[in-house]
């Protein structure tokens, strides 16, 4: 099996690749990069609030089992639900039970759809990858990082977070270390978005030059 310089063990035609990173990361903007040069991103936060849209088996279940989280227009009033499950690992145990399975299955049909339209690079952006035990369900796992400090007061300047409320978003994600230690490639994000580009510019030639030599 070929391996490629970063560890990359190529197993199939297509490319599949976790990203993920802690909040504030540079996640986003990599994503956005490797879509313009090329890649199917599957954004799996999109593919969440689809699960729970109005009208849809999701929210359904999400309401028989945390009651009236619904707001008058008849969305998933998030601040309601989010009061139930916060801090109380059962309650966001079963949260997920009924959230990931769905949001797992539009995955699958949206790398599909993008593999019959010619793509050989999926990415599959998800936020919460390393909590949720997916770390091992792709060929190479790229993990943005960036130090918490400066995560923060990007979440202050740039969100218009508290510093309370911004150190609590990064509580409620994995371990950086956690993380750091299930990628296969790591992405420096503490730098501006053109030294983050030359990064990404770089590994997609490197997999270009992967897939080049199967």
């Amino acid at each position: 099996m070929p391996v490629h310089d970063d560890g990359l063990q190529l197993k199939r035609p297509v490319l599949r690749v976790g990203l993920t990173g802690g909040i504030a990361s540079g996640k986003s903007a990599v994503a956005a990069r490797l879509a313009r040069l090329g890649a199917a991103v599957i954004d799996h936060d999109v593919l969440a609030r689809e699960a729970v849209a109005p009208g849809t088996d999701g929210l359904n279940e999400v309401v028989a089992a945390f009651g009236d989280v619904v707001d008058p227009l008849g969305q998933l009033d998030r601040r309601a639900l989010g009061e139930r499950v916060f801090g109380d690992p059962t309650a966001l145990q079963r949260l997920n039970g009924i959230v990931h399975p769905i949001v797992t299955a539009a995955a699958a049909r949206a790398e599909e759809a993008a593999v019959a339209d010619g793509h050989d690079v999926v990415v599959h952006d998800i936020p919460l990858l390393v909590e949720t035990g997916q770390a091992g369900h792709f060929d190479v796992l790229v993990v943005v990082d960036a130090p918490a400090e400066q995560r923060v007061d990007r979440l202050v300047t740039q969100r218009g977070l508290t510093p309370e409320d911004a150190w609590a978003r990064l509580a409620a994600q994995a371990d950086d270390e956690e993380r750091l230690e299930a990628a296969d490639v790591v992405i420096d994000g503490a730098g501006d978005l053109d030294e983050l580009d030359v990064q990404v510019d770089a590994l997609w030639e490197r997999w270009a030059q992967a897939r080049a030599a199967l």
